[in-house]
């Protein structure tokens, strides 16, 4: 996997763990709060999202359940569970330094470019 890949892996990881830190939602859900948040900015394709979902379930971070909707639909829902929130936790402080890694290098040298 390379570091592009890894970067988006995790960032989508990330914003699903935050998003199911506020409540239980189900995919779709998810999907359309990326979308709405970030002002269409971002969007999480199905494609890789619940494979993402269920990466997190497999490793204990998540746990679903389905739910009735109607007489016949049923939706999976999303739980955020203790190890994930540990998790989520790791990943919001490596965003951080990140972020602020990234911040210093943009700002340490501006005449270049002006």
């Amino acid at each position: 996997m390379s570091n592009r890949d890894n970067f988006k892996t995790v960032s989508v990881e990330m914003l699903l763990l935050y998003l199911l830190s506020e409540e239980d939602y189900y995919g779709y859900q998810l999907s359309q709060l990326v979308k709405k948040r970030s002002n269409g900015i971002l969007t999480v394709p199905e494609g890789s999202m619940y494979p993402t979902l269920y990466r997190l379930a497999e490793k204990g971070y998540l746990s679903y359940e389905r739910r009735q909707v109607g007489k016949r639909l049923k939706r999976v829902y999303y739980h955020l569970e203790p190890a994930g929130k540990d998790y989520l936790k790791d990943l919001l402080e490596n965003y951080k330094m990140v972020k602020e890694g990234v911040n210093l290098i943009m700002t340490s040298n501006k005449k270049e470019l002006e």
